[in-house]
């Protein structure tokens, strides 16, 4: 049986007021999506983050009136909609319907991520298991993306790893399948926690990551530190990521704006011999390797 599908700009402080509606005028399911391609990092502890630009999809019979439930919309959200697109699809599971956006990826030359329910295309390659999740990264956005690269030509073999900000384990995991003796990842969310032991279990090498909160971070430094989070805290947290990172071991920073830049560059320079900055769409990575500590002895 066909459905009626009706997508819906919104913005975040308004779309789970949109979805209650849709549902009180009939929609038997209610999905919230990314409009504008925006990463969600670092969210706050317990909180339900939502993209700025957020597209709310309701499906309904298809027997229903379009125009009466426009008019029905409209009364209850106190205006007409801003704009809205209505599609006839066909009937299908819809609990797997999003699986068909979410394909297997290369990154470099070895690295591909992997659904769980799809065949490897690349199956000699190193293959990473990862279902796609609110919030945490997938390697479909340009900031996890530059990471991955990095990591796919770098040696790590052998070598110990901090994730920073690790949201789904992503980087952490892809360093172990790549080599690493082992790795931390730690989050200030503890759902991320819970996804990133999920993911290292899927793919073989929890015996090998440790997760915690950064507050329970061990004492020690690594031969490589991994953050992707956002260029404002990379900045406030440079003293803490230089002492982990031990030297001569190489840190790698994402989640930078292009017009960010200049900032996060300044917070690391006399720390860190960098490299130049790599940039992918709007957002940059800033790696380099970390100089040893200047003799103090008089």
């Amino acid at each position: 049986m066909p459905w009626l599908q009706l997508h819906l700009p919104s913005t975040a402080d308004l779309a789970d007021e949109v979805e209650d509606i849709l549902l009180e005028l009939g929609a038997v399911a209610v999905t919230l999506s990314d409009g504008a391609d925006q990463p969600l990092l670092e969210p706050p502890p317990g909180a339900m983050p939502l993209w700025n630009e957020t597209v709310v999809t309701a499906l309904f019979e298809q027997t229903t009136n379009q125009d009466l439930l426009l008019i029905a919309l409209t009364d209850r959200l106190g205006r007409a909609p801003v704009s809205h697109r209505f599609e006839t699809v066909d009937d299908q599971r819809w609990e797997r319907a999003w699986m068909d956006d979410f394909h297997p990826m290369p990154f470099g030359e070895r690295l591909w991520i992997v659904p769980s329910w799809a065949e490897p295309p690349a199956p000699d390659a190193v293959n990473l298991r990862l279902d796609p999740g609110l919030a945490f990264g997938t390697g479909t956005h340009e900031t996890t993306a530059l990471c991955l690269n990095w990591l796919d030509g770098a040696d790590v073999a052998g070598k110990t790893v901090l994730d920073f900000g690790c949201g789904s384990g992503v980087l952490a995991i892809a360093a172990l399948l790549l080599g690493a003796e082992r790795a931390i990842a730690t989050d200030i969310d503890p759902q991320a926690l819970l996804a990133t032991q999920a993911n290292a279990e899927l793919n073989g090498v929890a015996d090998r990551l440790h997760c915690c909160l950064p507050e329970q971070l061990p004492p020690g430094d690594y031969d490589l530190v991994l953050a992707n989070i956002l260029a404002g805290p990379l900045v406030e947290l440079a003293p803490l990521l230089l002492l982990h990172c031990r030297p001569g071991g190489a840190i790698v920073l994402s989640g930078i704006l292009q017009d960010q830049v200049d900032s996060v560059i300044e917070a690391y320079r006399h720390s860190v011999a960098l490299n130049p900055v790599t940039l992918r769409g709007e957002w940059a990575r800033v790696d380099g390797t970390c100089k040893p500590v200047p003799n103090s002895a008089a």
